[in-house]
């Protein structure tokens, strides 16, 4: 992992309507992430994490902090610069997987990077390789309906991933999957962590997947309420698990309202 700092939060509110229905949805909030991190974001609904996870990816404008990705801050971005952000520097895993049914797996995969100029023999060498880490190889020829849905979110997740960016969001990504397919998606996502050094930022609330990850941090009403750090050298997800357990024992009245 290395020590650069890749985003830096600083301070960030996000208040939405005015007088009585004024709401505080983040009530700033300060973090870094270094490169090559694996973070989890936790906390019950209604915490603020998922506007947390929308400000960094420019679906949402906070109302005042800063938010910077390599040393930029993205919040003052206007219009094109928003668009190829979007495109290049992150990469985004929704629950929903957000594939085109018309379209096959290969293109749905394909298709973004010609938005953003990226070649078809680069986008095939990079395809080939995270086919084989999502163990897709054999559906990407298929449309999403004839997929199962640990195939879509694998195919969801190479397409975040195929463009190369500086950082990948995931937005529950387990959200819609059973334990063995959620297994399937952390085991790789993980891998490509590890093994190609990509930064992760994923907003979840199972602590399974949750336990893949090398620092999470709690979030409830808007604030930052604990940070855990895995021991990567000597801690086993299993230990990790029950670590992350406690502390959403003790988050928003105990473990019933975490989901």
């Amino acid at each position: 992992m290395g020590h650069n700092k890749i985003l830096e939060v600083e301070d960030i509110i996000k208040i939405y309507g005015r007088g009585e229905n004024r709401t505080e949805a983040l009530k700033g909030i300060s973090f870094d992430v270094l490169e090559g991190e694996f973070l989890g974001i936790m906390g019950p609904s209604g915490s603020g994490k998922t506007t947390l996870l929308n400000s960094i990816a420019t679906m949402i404008r906070v109302t005042s902090g800063k938010i910077r990705l390599k040393g930029e801050d993205i919040c003052a971005f206007k219009g094109k610069e928003i668009s190829s952000y979007r495109g290049k520097a992150i990469g985004y895993l929704f629950q929903e997987f957000e594939l085109l049914d018309n379209l096959t797996a290969r293109e749905n995969i394909i298709l973004p990077l010609a938005l953003h100029g990226m070649t078809g023999s680069e986008a095939e060498g990079m395809l080939k390789k995270l086919a084989w880490h999502f163990g897709i190889e054999e559906v990407l020829d298929k449309f999403p309906s004839q997929m199962s849905g640990g195939q879509k979110q694998r195919v969801a997740a190479v397409r975040a991933l195929i463009g190369e960016p500086g950082i990948v969001l995931a937005d529950e990504p387990t959200g819609a999957l059973d334990s063995r397919n959620s297994k399937v998606l952390m085991d790789r996502l993980s891998a490509v962590n590890k093994e190609e050094g990509k930064t992760i930022v994923m907003v979840t609330h199972d602590a399974n997947a949750a336990s893949y990850c090398s620092r999470i941090l709690f979030i409830q009403d808007g604030r930052l309420f604990h940070e855990l750090r895995r021991n990567v050298q000597t801690e086993t997800t299993e230990g990790f698990y029950e670590r992350i357990v406690t502390v959403l024992s003790q988050l928003g009245g105990g473990s019933a309202n975490v989901l």
